[in-house]
This record gives structure tokens, C-alpha cells and sequence, in this order.
């Protein structure tokens, strides 16, 4: 506070009730980015929102009710005594809550031009109060980050750092998990802190050009390690890609901000309430329908876009793909079908044969384990030829990963729905939802073969010998890979019950309509009671 305010605050009694309004709005002003011209245009030089901005584009209008706008630094070392609210407007953070379709949201938005973006100890209170309403009320979390994380002058100080979780916020959010919706974005730079919080988030979508994210900046790494590094080297490619920390990509504030507000109408507000149904259903295209009936082919070595099949069955325009551009040989998204949301998990042929390796078990299951929290329907589209062999995969520990498909889908207790379109093939017809793991249907396509290995795999190692010995290799071999084709079909694998049905494939559809119409959560009472399970690792 200055020397002038302290006047103020001392003589305020002396003050009528418009005047000791006036000074609270004067401070508001002060604060806001009426008031800091200069930080907007810095903001704007760099075709960026300012924090407040972002807030506004995000949530309905007029709907943001903001917290803590004149909270102050607080002086707790030397080098932050003589700080005050202008110093660090706000903290460097803005909070409150608004509305997103006309559903209340706990938002906070780190402001760049404010240290950095760094988050003091103020700053943290804040996020923990906002992050307390979201709990009392079941709020879903949007985390808008551009900054440094926790804030240098303050960091550096055993005090307030030996408590470990400055004010509990990562607590909570780990709390939180689960509860409701957790949105981190990273609209610029987002080292060490925004990292972390979006580590313990449901979607994380960053804009390109700007975003970056890691557990510590190139200067960190330099002094640690002595290597030069460029925040481009950990920017919206690499986590889109590479590590799949991010979950899709944007150009602009904008188009990120509004992957927000998409993410979302696909979520409850909270666990104790049903996601959100669309009143005005559009079903796909006649020709996307028809198409179902000869896009797969047959012939297991040939490949399609697995898109194509997806545009088939859910309503038109809806398909909200999640991490497109990483471990590729799956796709996961959320869509809806005739107004329903519900999570899609398919193969894709195109990349890798639609083989699972290591990335795909950190893609898939995780997206299993979203849908399965929110209670949100999974739709498996099946083409599965089994794990993807080799030492390359082994030495980055797939044994290890295998079973995480198995643990999700075992634990989940949301509607799942098997769709097998071609190969299902050993453990990985089960990672995919296929047999018992499908709690409400399971249904096969005429282009179908469901068998313990891949069948061309199973011949040449019992029969090796006997083909290698035959007048014509070729033609012996193509003999007995027919003869268990002809064991492997869709009209086979009804005999026993081990699906449910199998189907034309324009059917599809329907057949899932009708299972969303008509089903709840599943019964639970065969879970043995415990504390929680332990997640492959």
C-alpha cells in the first residue's frame, strides 16, 4: 500500500459511502486492463489474449463473477516488502466463477504480464479458494496457465516451502480427479508449475507458437546440466506428438479457448450428475451409413480410415478427437450417438497394423478411465491384430503396460460396448472390449475373425515343418490357413454365446442407441471390498 493510500485507509472514516465506493472501484480500475494499457499491448503485440480476456471469451457473457480481484503480494521476504496490489495485480492470477453454457465453472487465468505469469504465495491462496468451490459445489476446474510457475522472490525461502504443497493446491486437484471436469490449458509459456498442474488434468490443450511445457525451463536445464536448450524444443508439437502430454493443438487463444467449451459439453457438471444430452440429434449421412457395408475389407492385409467407419455411426459433426497426432495406431474421442455422449476407442489400421505398443497403453486405458469416471458410455471399434512385437517395444517395458486395458476395463462400471470389425486377435481382442469385458453388447461384423493369435502367425509356427516339406509350400500353406479361417468367423463365435450377435453393419447404430436408451451404470456387487486397486505399472 502507498503512502497515500495508507492516508486514505486511516482517514476513512471521515468519508461518506460514495466516496469509500469510488476508492474500491478506482482500485478495481487500477487492476483491470483499463487500468494497464501498457500490459495489454503486450499481450496484443504477441497475438495474444490478455488473462482477463481469455476469461470473457470462455465464459458466457456477463456470467464471470471474479474473486480476490485486489488481492495484494504479500511481504514475506526482502525482496517482496515494498510490493503491493501494483506491483502484482491481482497476484498475477484471476479467479472467480462463470458460466459455460449456462453451467457454473471455477476459472483461473495466470496473467504473463504480472511477473512473468509466476504465482506468489497470494496467488496460491486464490487458486486454493477457487478449487475449494469447485469441490463444495461441483464445479468442473479450467486452469488458463502462461507463466513460470511459483514465483522466485517467494519460492526462495524454507518458511512457506517446507509445508511442501504451498496452500494444498495439487492436493486438491488430485482430490478433485474424478469429481469433476479438470482443464488445464497452456496458452503460452508453461515450464515447472503449469506443467504440473496439467499433469493432474483431464484435458490439456496448448496453443502452438506459444505453449510449451517441462518439468524445468532452459535456463533451469543449463545450470543443471550444462546443455543449452530452446523452450521450442518442449513446444505444442512435441507434446502433441512425442509425449502426448497435450491433447490437441490450436493456432489462436481463440480456437483453444473454444476446444474448452466443446471438451466440456461432452462432461457432467459433476460425478453426481448424467452427462449431457444433445435435444437435436443429427444423424450421420445415408452414404457414411451405407458405406459401413464395404469400407472394412475382408482381407485382413489391406487397410481403411477407421474415420470413416466412426462418421458411419455417430451422429454428424460430433467427433472430438483426443491426442490425433499421438500413438496414432488407436483413436479415442468423445462423440455422441442420437444425442448421447459416449466415448469412442478404435483401431487403426492404417498406422502400425492398429497393433498396441507402449504409447498406445498410456493413451488407451487413460481414456478408459475418463469415460469410466464420468460415467460416460465406451464404444470399442475392434480391428485388432494383438500387441506389437519386438525388442524395441519390450525394452520400453510393454509387459509392463500390457494389463493397463485389462485393469481399466475391469474396473469400469459405465456402459461398454464391443463392436468387433475385423481382427480380434488374443489378448488384444480383450484389451479392446471384446467377450466378458463388454458389459452390454458385443457384436460382430460379417468381415470378422476372432481366433487366439493371428492365423497366418499360429500356421507357420505349428506347421512349419509340414509346409516346408510339402510338393508346393505355398499351396499347403494357404490350405490350412483357409481351413482355420473357416473357424474364426462371426457365425462361429455365436455358437457359444461369445457375442451377442452378429450384425449388419449399417445396424450399428441402432443397435447402440437402443443400449444408451435403455442402460444405467452397471451392477458393481461382484467388486470384492478394498481400499483401491493397484494399477499395472
Amino acid at each position: 500500500m502507498t503512502g497515500n493510500e495508507d492516508l486514505d485507509e486511516k482517514n476513512r472514516r471521515r468519508l461518506d459511502s460514495e466516496e469509500l465506493l469510488k476508492r474500491i472501484k478506482d482500485e478495481k480500475e487500477s487492476v483491470s486492463d483499463e487500468g494497464r494499457p501498457d500490459a495489454v499491448e503486450q499481450m496484443h503485440s504477441n497475438d495474444a489474449l490478455t488473462a482477463r480476456e481469455r476469461v470473457a471469451y470462455l465464459c458466457d457473457e456477463d456470467s464471470f463473477d471474479e474473486i480476490g480481484q485486489l488481492a495484494s503480494p504479500g511481504p514475506s521476504t526482502p525482496e517482496t516488502v515494498d510490493w503491493d496490489r501494483h506491483d502484482a495485480p491481482a497476484d498475477g492470477i484471476v479467479t472467480g466463477i462463470g458460466e459455460i453454457e449456462s453451467r457454473p465453472v471455477s476459472v483461473g487465468s495466470f496473467d504473463f504480464t504480472v511477473k512473468g505469469g509466476s504465482i506468489g504465495h497470494t496467488g496460491f491462496t486464490k487458486l486454493r479458494r477457487l478449487l475449494d468451490l469447485a469441490k463444495n459445489n461441483g464445479y468442473p476446474v479450467v486452469l488458463l496457465h502462461e507463466g513460470g510457475g511459483h514465483r522466485i522472490q517467494e519460492g526462495l525461502d524454507a518458511r512457506p516451502i517446507a509445508h511442501g504443497d504451498y496452500e494444498g493446491t495439487f492436493d486438491m486437484l488430485a482430490k478433485l480427479s474424478g469429481y469433476v471436469p479438470l482443464v488445464s490449458a497452456i496458452m503460452g509459456a508453461g515450464f515447472a508449475g503449469p506443467t504440473n498442474y496439467a499433469s493432474l488434468c483431464d484435458f490439456v490443450p496448448i496453443v502452438e507458437g506459444r505453449g510449451n511445457m517441462g518439468m524445468a525451463g532452459p535456463e533451469i536445464v543449463k545450470a543443471a546440466l550444462g546443455k543449452n536448450i530452446s523452450k521450442d524444443d518442449y513446444d505444442a508439437r512435441f507434446h502433441t506428438v512425442e509425449t502426448g502430454m497435450a491433447h490437441a493443438s490450436y493456432p489462436t487463444d481463440e480456437a483453444c479457448l473454444d476446444s474448452i467449451r466443446t471438451y466440456l459439453s461432452y462432461m457432467p457438471q459433476n460425478v453426481t450428475t448424467s452427462p449431457p444430452k444433445s435435444d437435436t440429434p443429427t444423424p450421420p449421412d445415408q452414404r457414411d451409413v451405407e458405406n459401413l457395408l464395404t469400407v472394412v475389407p475382408p482381407d485382413p492385409k489391406k487397410g481403411y480410415d477407421t474415420h470413416d467407419v466412426i462418421e458411419g455411426i455417430v451422429d454428424k459433426g460430433s467427433f472430438f478427437e483426443l491426442q490425433a497426432n499421438f500413438a496414432q495406431n488407436i483413436i479415442v474421442g468423445l462423440s455422441r450417438i442420437d444425442g448421447h455422449s459416449v466415448g469412442i476407442v478404435a483401431n487403426n489400421p492404417r498406422i502400425k497394423a492398429g497393433t498396441i505398443d507402449v504409447d498406445v497403453t498410456s493413451k488407451g486405458p487413460r481414456f478408459i478411465s475418463l469415460c469410466d469416471a464420468y460415467d460416460i458410455p465406451i464404444v470399442f471399434l475392434s480391428d485388432i491384430p494383438g500387441f506389437l512385437p519386438g525388442p524395441d517395444q519390450e525394452r520400453r517395458g510393454l509387459a509392463r503396460h500390457a494389463g493397463k486395458f485389462l485393469y481399466e476395463l475391469g474396473r469400469a462400471t459405465t456402459p461398454v460396448i464391443n463392436v468387433t470389425m475385423r481382427r480380434g486377435y488374443g489378448f488384444g481382442y480383450l484389451a479392446m472390449a471384446g467377450g466378458r469385458n463388454a458389459n452390454q453388447l458385443k457384436v460382430a461384423w460379417p468381415t470378422t475373425e476372432i481366433a487366439g493369435m493371428s492365423i497366418e502367425g499360429a500356421v507357420s509356427l505349428v506347421y512349419g515343418d509340414e509346409i516346408q516339406n510339402a510338393d508346393d509350400p505355398e499351396e499347403k500353406r494357404d490350405e490350412i490357413v483357409n481351413e482355420f479361417t473357416s473357424r474364426t468367423g462371426p457365425l462361429r463365435a455365436t455358437e457359444d454365446m461369445g457375442i451377442d450377435a452378429a450384425i449388419d453393419p449399417r445396424e450399428t447404430r441402432k443397435l447402440i442407441t437402443h443400449v444408451l436408451e435403455r442402460t444405467a451404470q452397471t451392477d458393481t456387487t461382484d467388486i470384492p471390498p478394498k481400499k483401491h486397486g493397484i494399477p499395472p505399472i
